[in-house]
């Protein structure tokens, strides 16, 4: 994995992503965890290319400010680029924009797992 891999994606705003529908508010605007989501699957699917078979990433860090609010039928942009790799912890730079400019920014990070160790070694937890 090398320092500089890059992503966008585009939506748009629905009902479903509101902070009055998530519970995260009272208002029909794009809800901050929508925002977060949007973020951390920017930021997976960039670096899914780059795999090997049997593995996938983890949110474990999310340091990122919503600025500005957004309305139900607006577009929103999320770009991530890869900022630092240790290992198997991947650091992302991330702004979110809608047309009329910047909504988010801040920093999201993931770390390399391997998917069935990591499923097996959560699921055990019902065992205990």
């Amino acid at each position: 994995m090398e320092i500089g891999i890059t992503a966008n994606q585009t939506t748009t705003v629905t009902e479903q992503m509101t902070a009055k529908v998530m519970g995260s508010g009272k208002l029909d605007v794009y809800a901050t965890p929508c925002m977060i989501a949007f973020v951390e699957n920017t930021a997976s699917n960039s670096v899914e290319p780059y795999l090997e078979d049997g593995q996938g990433t983890v949110g474990t860090l999310v340091n990122v400010k919503h600025v500005s609010a957004t309305p139900v039928g607006m577009k929103v942009t999320c770009e991530t680029k890869l900022v630092e790799v240790d290992r198997k912890r991947l650091v992302f730079d991330v702004k979110v924009y809608d047309k009329s400019g910047l909504i988010g920014e801040g920093t999201h990070e993931r770390f390399i797992i391997e998917n069935q160790k990591f499923t097996d070694k959560t699921y055990a937890k019902l065992e205990k």
